[in-house]
């Protein structure tokens, strides 16, 4: 999948996502993945600051 295939399937699915829930579930469908993301990156910039210093 290429990087304009990714970001249509990822709008594809918002949309799904928004026609099929109700506000309060997608505001909190929208803080999980937001926070995932950022939980995600925190680990992976850990864990290559890490292996620097080893």
């Amino acid at each position: 999948m290429n990087s304009c295939e990714l970001v249509t399937f990822i709008s594809a699915a918002a949309c799904a996502i928004n026609n099929c829930c109700d506000k309060d579930e997608v505001t909190m469908l929208a803080a999980i993945f937001s926070q995932l993301g950022d939980t995600l990156s925190t680990i992976l910039t850990h864990d290559e600051i890490c292996s620097q210093k080893e």
